[in-house]
């Protein structure tokens, strides 16, 4: 027994955290993703058998996942940067803008109730969902991406909901750029060079936003970050993010996308039933 929990099932959660890391990393590589769509609801069952409190789980899930994913996207970035698909003017017009969304997700997660955080999730990710499920490449609104007070938008867009949702904002990112004409394959490169600072913000503002409910949290935890969850999933989801990297360069992404589309439905239904509770 360890923390009042037998061995097996620590193990059994264990090998679910370095199962998902696996997958996350190659989601990332793939999509232009952190994988935090995948982490937080992983995540939220395993604290949830830890007995993480209901005032903070949702938060601490979202914090982890963010912390989990900037090695991630680090790798993921200079991945896509040496084979030149990362484009940098839009990752300059849209960092600073996005950081700042993800400030005002930092507080947001600081005040407001888990249902919140949770109701967030489950929004945008069944618009990704849909996008990926019923989504075309002719599908766009503008050749062009918009003007400076356009971009400013976005970026915040983008920061904001990587903030609520647990990601780097490659999933909403993609989507923004695949609409304004931009190729896939720059899209989701751009998207991880994007990641970067998103995670990066939102890691230092999760642990923050998390001090004051610190009495709250399980054990090696830093504000809404578990160090054992970071230990534990990061290294692996890094090293292979590089492999989904490459893959994004040589296959068809179709499959793989209604198959995430479907599990991104299946855990805002989960979270839907659970606001219901």
């Amino acid at each position: 027994m360890i923390l009042g929990i037998p061995l097996s099932e620590l193990m059994l959660l264990a090998a679910l955290i370095l199962v998902a890391g696996v997958v996350t990393g190659i989601l990332a590589g793939l999509f232009g993703i952190g994988g935090g769509a995948l982490i937080v609801p992983v995540l939220y069952e395993i604290f949830g058998v830890f007995g993480v409190p209901e005032e903070v789980r949702f938060q601490l899930c979202i914090g982890t996942s963010i912390a989990i994913i900037v090695p991630t996207n680090i790798s993921s970035y200079f991945t896509h940067r040496d084979k030149g698909a990362v484009m940098m003017d839009v990752v300059r017009a849209w960092a600073v803008p996005a950081v700042i969304g993800v400030a005002a997700g930092s507080v947001i997660a600081a005040f407001a109730s888990g249902a919140v955080l949770k109701l967030g999730f489950v929004v945008i990710a069944t618009v990704i969902a849909v996008k990926l499920l019923f989504g075309r490449d002719s599908w766009q609104i503008a050749d062009e991406l918009p003007g400076p007070l356009g971009m400013t938008a976005y970026g915040i867009f983008v920061g904001l909901a990587a903030s609520l949702m647990g990601i780097s904002g490659g999933s909403i990112s993609n989507m923004i750029l695949t609409l304004h004409g931009k190729p896939i394959h720059k899209a989701v490169a751009t998207s991880a060079g994007l990641g970067v600072p998103i995670t990066a913000a939102g890691t230092i503002g999760y642990i923050f936003a998390g001090i004051p409910q610190q009495s709250l949290l399980p054990p090696l935890s830093l504000g809404f970050v578990s160090l054992i969850g970071f230990a534990l999933m990061a290294p692996i989801s890094s090293l292979t993010a590089p492999y989904g990297a490459r893959l994004a360069h040589r296959l068809s992404k179709r499959r793989l996308e209604i198959a995430f589309g479907c599990f991104l439905l299946a855990v805002c239904i989960r979270f839907a039933a659970s606001l219901l509770e």
